[in-house]
């Protein structure tokens, strides 16, 4: 009994230090920075480059396994047709190039930062008086104190 007491005071140590609470943290925050992303890549990257490109919208590019003709991959979707959705593949990689991007230049910022402080000098410290220079004050204190 003890030693699931010992346990359970462990892990509630490792819990509380910030391991997992920082851990959770970031997990919430990457799933909303990745529905951002998400967002930015179909609504404002794409559109961009549908216009480049003449008007092609990439969530939209599929290749049709089965029979039938199908105008986009809603359609073909819903039918129940087989669908090779390479459209949506490339925006996945356009996503985790952005998510790594941003992610890279935190990392950096990061580093700069940890860089910058090593580099700071340490306030310097005053070298510790001569030995002789210690005995004589202590002297002094052992006079001053049989006055």
């Amino acid at each position: 009994m003890e030693k699931g007491k010992t346990m359970l005071k462990e892990f509630k140590e490792f819990a509380v230090k910030g391991n997992v609470v920082d851990m959770g943290v970031g997990i919430v925050i990457g799933a909303a920075f990745t529905s951002i992303v998400t967002s930015f890549v179909k609504d404002i990257v794409n559109p961009i480059i549908g216009v480049i490109t003449g008007g092609v919208d990439f969530s939209n590019l599929f290749v049709n396994l089965g029979d039938g003709e199908f105008e986009s991959l809603a359609a073909a979707q819903e039918a129940g047709a087989p669908t090779i959705n390479y459209g949506l593949f490339i925006n996945a990689i356009i996503a985790f190039i952005i998510v790594a991007w941003v992610l890279f230049m935190v990392i950096k910022g990061v580093n700069q930062m940890k860089r910058e402080q090593e580099a700071e000098p340490e306030p310097e410290t005053p070298p510790e008086p001569p030995k002789s220079e210690v005995l004589l004050g202590e002297i002094r204190d052992l006079l001053a104190k049989q006055s």
